[in-house]
């Protein structure tokens, strides 16, 4: 993402704070339900091409997990360690409250403080504060520079390590324990002690422009999310054209980025993608309108879920782009049980656009660059589209 942005909540990319990417039929249930395959269980289908390697990946790491549970040490720390060692950049160990937390994250409720946050020439930057949160409360902006966390400077740490300082290390307790956070507003710096909060939050919001522009913004593809864009793709008047925000948006299941892809295509591809050698495609459902001047609004928070539905309604002809390059987080990853009931998620294999695209390290570059003024933009280019 032009400047990682993230909201602060799920738990981590790579221990960072976005969503992850879930794709085929059992990683989406799996994640829904915690009803996740041993390694041992996990087969490539018969017809696929045979690849071990991941699938050695997970049985090193549940190896490593168990040896450290015999000799009384931790297991996820054994196991983080093994993820490590692998160079798997997106892989991640969740503790058994982690991955509880990480699934009521898909279902839009999370612990934090209620601000996103990105990092910008290396400092990190309050990009949104949520309404009715310990940040709006304690009067935090859009624009306010973090400079500390509980003491630790911020400024040059990646934005999932800052998300992770701010949730605290114990997702399942931090709720009510307090963090102080270093803040600067143009010359003034400050101090603030924020209580940690169980919060929820609508993903999808739906607002309207001067002139009839329909704006929905889609913070994260959490259940139910795709359905909710494409009943405001419904609501929203005939005569309108519509901006999709996917700004910030750090992802989620990718089953609801297909579904909202839906809103707007009559069918057809909007990816492709490999899970242990075997190839594997997404498309949308018909019906979608494909008519009304859309707009799409990326910036470096786009990521992974959002980036898939983003490069397919741009290969499609569907969308305009504005923003800045997104994050260009492709992966797909595979969830396993250890022994000690923690979760090992490593990468499998990676998505295309339609067009074949690789999206990892690369992200999107919009068709229109702009930042500052990037809505502003986008009403400029639905004019020209003829709405």
């Amino acid at each position: 993402m032009s400047g990682r942005a993230l909201f602060c909540e799920p738990r981590r990319i790579r221990r960072g704070g976005a969503l992850t990417l879930v794709f085929a039929g059992v990683l989406v249930a799996g994640a829904a339900t915690g009803n996740l395959p041993a390694p041992a269980d996990r087969k490539p289908a018969a017809d696929s091409a045979p690849s071990a390697a991941p699938v050695d990946r997970h049985a090193e790491v549940a190896e490593a997990a168990e040896e450290a549970m015999a000799a009384g040490t931790s297991p996820v720390e054994a196991a983080r360690r093994a993820v490590s060692r692998s160079g798997d950049r997106w892989g991640a160990v969740y503790s058994p409250g982690e991955y509880e937390e990480f699934e009521d994250a898909l279902d839009g409720s999370y612990t934090g403080v209620g601000l996103w946050a990105r990092e910008r020439s290396g400092r990190i930057e309050v990009t949104r504060v949520g309404s009715d949160t310990p940040a709006a409360d304690a009067g935090i902006r859009a624009g306010d520079r973090l400079r500390s966390v509980d003491g630790t400077t911020v400024d040059g740490r990646p934005v999932t390590e800052v998300v992770s300082l701010l949730r605290g290390e114990d997702t399942d307790e931090s709720a009510g324990t307090t963090v102080r956070l270093g803040l600067e507003r143009g010359r003034r710096a400050w101090s603030e002690t924020l209580r940690r909060a169980r919060l929820s939050r609508d993903a999808v919001t739906v607002d309207e422009l001067p002139g009839g522009t329909t704006v929905v913004k889609v913070t994260a593809f959490t259940k139910g999310s795709g359905d909710e864009v494409r009943a405001a793709v419904r609501r929203a008047p005939a005569d309108a054209g519509i901006v999709l925000d996917l700004r910030g948006n750090s992802g989620g299941l990718v089953a609801e980025a297909v579904a909202a892809a839906s809103a707007f295509l009559d069918g057809g591809l909007v990816a492709t993608y490999d899970v242990e050698g075997e190839q594997r495609a997404l498309h949308a459902e018909p019906g979608g309108d494909t008519v009304r001047p859309l707009v799409v609004l990326v910036d470096g928070g786009t990521m992974s879920a959002a980036e898939l539905l983003t490069g397919a309604l741009q290969d499609r002809g569907r969308a305009v782009v504005v923003g800045s390059r997104t994050f260009g987080k492709g992966a797909v990853q595979m969830p396993g049980r250890l022994p000690d009931g923690s979760v090992a998620e490593l990468t499998v294999g990676h998505y295309r656009t339609p067009s074949g695209r690789g999206v990892d390290g690369q992200g999107i570059t919009p068709d229109l660059e702009a930042e500052e003024q990037a809505l502003e933009r986008a009403g400029t280019v639905l004019a020209g589209l003829g709405r």
